[in-house]
């Protein structure tokens, strides 16, 4: 079975355990390590660094895709191996070490990381880490459920460390396209123009002399954390495709709409779930996580084909999913990041971006990551390559958060990651706001009278309404704009009896 995956029969003496491979990561260095949004992640040799880290302190700069699995950010955390970390992290112990700025956390739009190590703002990478499927007879890596950074890792560091996880499909050979651009300002365009474009290598090529260590894994990823659709999604996930019916009628789209992207979450995949009942068929994808709602749509015969950068699925859906595999292999392709999340391609392809907004603002301004305007949660991740650059710029949200306490639609937010520029359409369960071609005072009014929970409406509308008697394009009252978060500080709510 080994010599499957490992087809180049002179790096099986590459094979050692874990702990021999992470002795290899020394004080200082920056890493490289796979992983997007918990799957295709380095499952073992991180784990090692923790270990060894408690008996042998050292400290790296580590740099992924975006979140990893397995609780490795937890560990590595607690180890105090983490000096710094990029470009998303999505674990609660790493949260609190940012938040108290024990571990320097540089939050990035997903698709640039790769762009600062091509042109050497960034680096060099020591090592990379990389979860591979197979290595092929030329020494070639086959990645498995995600690509994300990892190829450009592998490319463009100076040694490589491979996970060859016996627990991945083989069947994900041939699922890949690594495509990399070329160095600016001679780049030529990216030639995907089409969501099922093929432009690249189904493996990450490399020089095998690179691969300094083998470690053999059999472990799965961790399952997603996303949760049931509930009243508050669905009633999201109804107005949304209301919105998209209303626009076929009037021409601006077909039934087959634009290629769709969700980020990560539970209501974003509620919402692409829910448009199974819509009236839409030959769907495409082009976004960077393929989470359980993509197949669905494919059981329910509404998705033709789907392009990302990695597979993220639950338990159950994961049992279904790689159990028949090649039922849905000629209709996937992974991508690396910098090529899923494009500027380039999202605009060309017209892409209709679906996010997740933390909170937002009565003009549209949208707060993706920090609590209070000072504490982070995740990271910026992949939103803002879509936002800026989709056909249709679209943020989900609840209206309230915290049972009910706090609002997640404020005067104005104390963070801003998306730009009222950037926001097109506002959903939440109450209702959508088409903020399309609408000066502020009519964004305000928009977002007031159709996505506000009724139990903050009156006490925002008293805002707007004093503020645009005071004037101005964008109207304020800075000396109360953000004491509903002040108050809530001090209370625990933003409701002021």
């Amino acid at each position: 079975m080994i010599a499957d995956r490992i087809r180049r029969p002179a790096l099986l003496d590459k094979i050692v355990s874990a702990e021999e491979a992470a002795a290899l990561i020394k004080d200082g260095m920056i890493i490289g390590m796979s992983g997007f949004t918990r799957a295709g992640d380095a499952k073992a040799v991180p784990i090692a660094m923790a270990a060894r880290a408690r008996t042998e302190p050292f400290k790296i700069t580590l740099i992924t895709g975006a979140s990893l699995g397995h609780d490795v950010d937890r560990m590595l955390t607690e180890a105090k191996v983490l000096a710094r970390r990029m470009p998303f992290q999505a674990d609660r112990t790493l949260r609190t070490a940012i938040n108290r700025g024990e571990v320097m956390f540089i939050d990035q739009h997903l698709s640039e990381t790769v762009e600062h190590l091509r042109s050497n703002q960034l680096g060099p990478i020591d090592y990379a880490i990389v979860e591979a499927a197979a290595i092929t007879e030329e020494g070639n890596i086959v990645p498995s459920t995600s690509v994300g950074n990892s190829a450009s890792f592998a490319v463009l560091a100076k040694k490589i460390i491979v996970e060859i996880n016996l627990s991945q499909p083989a069947e994900l050979e041939g699922l890949h396209d690594i495509y990399f651009p070329g160095k600016r300002p001679t780049r030529v365009p990216i030639p995907v123009v089409t969501c099922d474009s093929r432009v690249g290598f189904p493996f990450v090529p490399i020089d095998p002399d690179k691969i300094a260590a083998i470690v053999v894994t059999d472990e799965k990823d961790s399952a997603s954390t996303i949760e049931p659709q509930d009243a508050d999604t669905s009633a999201i996930a109804s107005h949304l495709i209301r919105f998209f019916e209303d626009e076929v009628e009037k021409g601006r789209l077909d039934l087959t709409l634009q290629p769709l992207q969700a980020g990560i979450g539970t209501i974003a995949n509620s919402v692409l779930t829910g448009l199974a009942d819509g009236p839409f068929h030959h769907l495409r994808m082009y976004s960077e996580v393929l989470q359980d709602s993509t197949f669905d749509l494919f059981d329910a015969g509404k998705l033709a084909f789907a392009s990302g950068s990695s597979i993220t699925l639950s338990t159950a859906c994961a049992e279904r999913v790689f159990a028949d595999f090649h039922k849905y292999k000629e209709h996937l392709v992974l991508r690396p990041q910098e090529i899923s999340n494009h500027p380039e391609v999202i605009r060309r392809l017209g892409v209709i971006g679906i996010n997740t907004a933390l909170e937002l603002d009565i003009y549209g301004n949208v707060n993706s990551t920090h609590v209070n305007g000072t504490h982070m949660m995740n990271g910026i991740g992949g939103s803002g390559d879509f936002a800026r650059n989709a056909f249709l710029s679209i943020f989900v949200t609840k209206s309230l958060a915290k049972d009910g306490k706090l609002s997640s639609i404020v005067p104005m937010v104390p963070h801003v990651d998306h730009t009222e520029h950037d926001v097109d359409i506002i959903v939440t369960e109450n209702g959508l706001a088409d903020l399309r071609e609408l000066a502020p005072r009519e964004r305000a009014r928009e977002i007031l009278r159709n996505c506000v929970h009724p139990s903050f409406r009156d006490a925002l509308m008293s805002y707007f309404e004093r503020a645009c008697a005071r004037g101005g394009h964008t109207p304020h009252l800075l000396e109360e704009a953000l004491s509903w978060h002040i108050h809530a500080q001090a209370t625990g709510t933003m409701h002021k009896s």
